[in-house]
């Protein structure tokens, strides 16, 4: 049965972007990972957040920097801001809702898994229920500001995971967890 994962690469300090959405210090741990190349032949879609999506157009190639140019599939945002979508072939913009995104997104994967991209999104499918797993590539960086994995302090609310894989690629530590409803 297919699966909604988040897929992200964090500082140790907890961090999935720095200051000014940067990923560069991403980009420069990432190793060739056997756990990242399972999503990636595993997924039939990504359904990212507009954030994404606006950091990834201004500053990662877009769609075309999704796997280091290695993504061949159909992406999804999910926006609150339908009187403002970006002229992109590449991206379908979704705004009826978080439960109606992942349906679409699940659809148009085949029977593949769906991948999640951006923090927001992926608290809303925690919060929903939606999320399966969770696959962090741990960097070994301290960021210090960012954007956090997961909530803001004394808001978000407890999720209980299991980790089913830890690896490691280079000097990265790849942990991939089972959400527990």
């Amino acid at each position: 049965m297919s699966k909604i994962i988040w897929h992200i690469t964090m500082s140790v300090d907890g961090f999935i972007a720095g200051p000014d959405d940067s990923m560069d210090w991403a980009f420069r741990a990432s190793e060739p990972s056997a756990l990242a190349d399972e999503i990636r032949e595993g997924t039939g879609a990504i359904l990212g957040g507009r954030r994404w999506y606006d950091a990834a157009a201004s500053k990662y190639d877009g769609v075309a920097g999704i796997y280091g140019g290695g993504w061949s599939g159909p992406v999804f945002v999910l926006t609150h801001r339908p009187e403002d979508i970006p002229e992109d072939p590449t991206v379908t913009f979704l705004s009826e809702g978080l439960r109606d995104a992942v349906g679409t997104a699940r659809d148009a994967a085949a029977g593949k898994n769906v991948e999640i991209f951006g923090a927001n999104t992926a608290q809303q499918c925690l919060d929903a229920g939606p999320l399966d797993e969770i696959a962090v590539h741990l960097a070994p960086v301290l960021l210090g500001d960012g954007v956090r994995l997961y909530g803001a302090p004394a808001m978000a609310r407890q999720i209980d995971l299991e980790r089913t894989d830890a690896s490691e690629s280079g000097q990265v530590t790849d942990l991939r967890f089972r959400v527990r409803k």
